[in-house]
């Protein structure tokens, strides 16, 4: 057996792990956003007042919306349904978290950096090409091609 064949087996056998890896991502990054969530749930008033300062325009509206999405997400993505869908407002809330909180500091997460919204949108945009995979609920109400 050649090095090509050996590969292109290897690409095969290594196909069967897609949706676990799928499984295993989507619960990741929903628990990564239901501690963000569950702090803005439980003092929206403190967060609507930060986002003010931040500049983020009607703050208090701005507030109920990232922790209203950031739920969503994590019930979502837990659950694998609708996984195309809720990414893009994922995506837009760790745009905004970037450029108001982390663009900054940098790069690198130790000095509260871009570097972890960026692997989440990474993330989130793998979700939006690939789908939920097998495990999920997307899978079971619209097929296989979900």
């Amino acid at each position: 057996m050649n090095v090509k064949q050996l590969y292109l087996k290897y690409s095969h056998v290594s196909g069967y792990g897609k949706s676990i890896s799928l499984l295993f991502a989507r619960l990741i990054v929903a628990y990564g956003f239901y501690g963000p969530a569950m702090m803005k749930w439980s003092d929206i008033d403190s967060v609507a007042s930060w986002f003010g300062t931040l500049g983020i325009p009607f703050p208090t509206l701005n507030a109920y919306m990232a922790a209203s999405t950031e739920m969503a997400g994590v019930v979502l993505l837990t659950l694998g349904f609708l996984i195309r869908l809720i990414s893009i407002p994922l995506i837009v809330v760790m745009l905004v978290a970037i450029v108001t909180v982390h663009l900054h500091n940098g790069f690198s997460c130790g000095d509260n950096g871009f570097e972890i919204p960026v692997y989440y949108m990474l993330f989130l945009l793998i979700f939006i090409t690939s789908g939920a995979g097998k495990f999920s609920l997307d899978r079971i109400v619209f097929g296989d091609k979900s």
